[in-house]
């Protein structure tokens, strides 16, 4: 019996309880640890069929020499102790989130010309320090806020031995700085500034507004209108920071907001915290998806919330969790633990403020995905979002669109456009002369284009455009078009999903479908900018394909309807002169002299034309 076979005979004897189980290598070391509502059952899947594992589960599971539990008296104390026991062993091939949150300090160098900027630890060299503080994005923030605010420098140039010749950097120009390098600040001055930014910096925007106003009042009383300009210039600064701020603000005092991205095996999670209605803080966390993203999700925040002492009473979410009113319950508890009395609720917001601010944190996560992956950001959090809305097990790669263009039942044509990796990938779109359909039945036209591009992949694997199979179909019209295709598609063995896309009165993009019911697309964005793209590509490649066959065809049906003028010298009088225009205009010794053509047959063209 090989190891495989004695640890799911192991497993077979567990005990049909809540539990936790932790699998150990041959050298004892803690690998992974779990939770489980029947003990017997989760731990035997995974020693069975390895089918449905990702490579990550595999990679665990051919490491893993034994394995210990511990029974549970209900699903939620499995779940406790499951946070517990991860935290205490750290195992390999758990989500572990490293906890940089260190101390961080505001440095303000010594005078005169003084800077202000981060520093994560205190150093005995002259300089003043306010601090510590936990978030370093609160840290960087204020920072940057109040060197622009107040235009104090940031750049490298020397301050202490300045000359009225040199040139002020960049800065100075786009208002950001005062340039003290070039001496146009007396030291007195910028002493002052400085002053205001520490104001700002340690007693909030507010207090610091009501001090400038009262000292513009004052200077304006005592007709120093100079002066009194300044502070005004100051206060409409510090107002239209605060205008920009609200950008990120939320009518809710208190959240956590969470979402995911995921692309090619890369997944990060973006986490925005707000306190007071402000976003106090964000972190990001790249992470393997080795697992669905209703579980994926429900992992992540164990570990998170695990290495916080701060538990929210509200945490917006992307999607769906697992075990949702268990970790409801568990956050609940933790944050009780901290003198907290109220219930954590997870919120999935559809539309409203809630929603554009998850659709922001979905874009950031998206954008370092994208950093890692080198593609879009906006590519990444589109394949996510329409990930999630159709239920695939993963962001799909390759998008192939088909789209049918007919006038009347007449020149019927088909189209088939790829999207690699969100954007279009022109070398593989492929254009079809429907040939076995006769009349208008956009149905059967459609079954014939997939059956041939199938068959072509088996045919031709080589080939830049059926080579390689979609991870997604998506076919333009409605639910009749998707119970029409889909059964063809699934005879081929691939499990290649097939989905419609479904156009309002204006010929746009209104919904996806499937053949039970349509999917409304209002809370993606970013997956419904995508889809509308595919979809108006696909229409403009099948529509020019057509058009084409068409004038071709009005081209030559304009030269048959001469007696003695079939298809054959059509063709040899287009290919001679290039256009029907030229024809139209040659002599009778012109059209005489083309090969195959005889002196009565050019006598009847130019007659023809004449009469015209």
């Amino acid at each position: 019996m090989d190891k495989k076979q004695e640890l799911r005979k192991a497993a077979m004897a567990l005990p049909t309880d809540p539990g936790v189980y932790i699998m150990k290598d041959h050298t004892g070391t803690v690998i992974y640890i779990g939770k489980a509502k029947i003990l017997k059952n989760r731990v035997s899947q995974y020693f069975g069929s390895d089918t449905n594992h990702t490579e990550k589960v595999r990679q665990m599971v051919s490491r893993v020499d034994r394995f210990d539990y511990i029974v549970t008296g209900s699903e939620f104390e499995a779940l406790v102790l499951e946070c517990s026991l991860i935290k205490q062993y750290s195992p390999k091939y758990n989500i572990l989130l490293k906890d940089d949150k260190g101390y961080h300090y505001i440095r303000i160098s010594p005078p005169p010309y003084s800077r202000i900027s981060e520093a994560k630890q205190k150093e005995d060299d002259g300089a003043r320090y306010i601090g510590p503080y936990l978030s370093s994005f609160a840290i960087k923030q204020a920072v940057d806020e109040v060197n622009k605010l107040f235009e104090l420098s940031t750049c490298r140039k020397p301050l202490c031995f300045r000359r009225a010749t040199d040139r002020p950097c960049l800065n100075h120009y786009i208002g950001q700085c005062c340039a003290p390098c070039t001496g146009r600040i007396a030291p007195a001055d910028y002493a002052e500034r400085v002053e205001q930014a520490i104001t700002y910096l340690t007693q909030g925007r507010h207090k610091l507004a009501a001090s400038l106003r009262k000292r513009m009042e004052a200077a304006a009383e005592n007709l120093d209108f100079e002066t009194a300009a300044r502070l005004r210039d100051r206060l409409r600064a510090l107002e239209k920071l605060n205008a920009t701020q609200k950008v990120v603000q939320s009518r809710v005092k208190r959240q956590d907001i969470v979402a995911v991205a995921v692309s090619q095996g890369v997944a990060c999670f973006e986490v925005f915290r707000f306190h007071d209605g402000a976003l106090s803080d964000r972190e990001h966390f790249t992470v393997d998806p080795s697992v669905d993203l209703p579980a994926l999700r429900a992992e992540f925040l164990r570990r998170y919330y695990s290495l916080r002492d701060s538990v929210p009473p509200r945490i917006v979410l992307d999607g769906e969790i697992e075990d949702a009113a268990l970790l409801e319950e568990w956050l609940t508890q933790k944050a009780a633990e901290n003198g907290a009395r109220y219930t954590v609720r997870f919120v999935y917001p559809e539309r409203g403020e809630q929603a554009q601010l998850l659709a922001m944190c979905r874009d950031n996560a998206a954008e370092r995905v994208a950093q890692q992956l080198s593609m879009r950001g906006r590519d990444v959090a589109a394949l996510s979002e329409l990930q999630q809305l159709l239920g695939l097990p993963e962001p799909p790669a390759r998008i192939e669109s088909y789209d049918i263009s007919h006038t009347g039942g007449s020149e019927v044509v088909g189209a088939m456009v790829v999207f690699q990796n969100g954007k279009p990938l022109k070398s593989a779109y492929r254009r079809f002369a429907i040939k076995t359909v006769v009349g208008q039945d956009d149905y059967a036209c459609m079954r014939e284009v997939l059956d041939r591009r199938l068959r072509e992949h088996q045919t031709s694997p080589d080939d830049a455009g059926f080579g390689t199979l979609p991870d997604l179909i998506l076919l333009d019209g409605g639910k009749g078009h998707v119970a029409a295709v889909k059964p063809l598609v699934d005879s081929f063995g691939h499990g290649i999903p097939v989905f419609g896309l479904v156009k309002d009165s204006h010929h746009r993009t209104r919904a996806i479908t499937e053949i039970g019911a349509e999917l409304s697309m209002s809370a993606c964005r970013s997956a419904f900018s995508l889809v509308s793209a595919i979809q108006d590509e696909v229409h403009r490649f099948a529509i020019t394909y057509h058009r084409q066959k068409r004038r071709k065809q009005s081209t030559v049906s304009s030269l048959t309807d001469i007696e003695g003028i079939g298809a054959k010298r059509s063709a040899l009088l287009l290919r001679h002169f290039g256009s029907l225009r030229a024809v139209r205009e040659a002599t009778v010794d012109q059209l005489a002299a083309v090969k195959g053509m005889t002196r009565p047959a050019a006598e009847k063209i130019v007659d023809y034309y004449r009469e015209k």
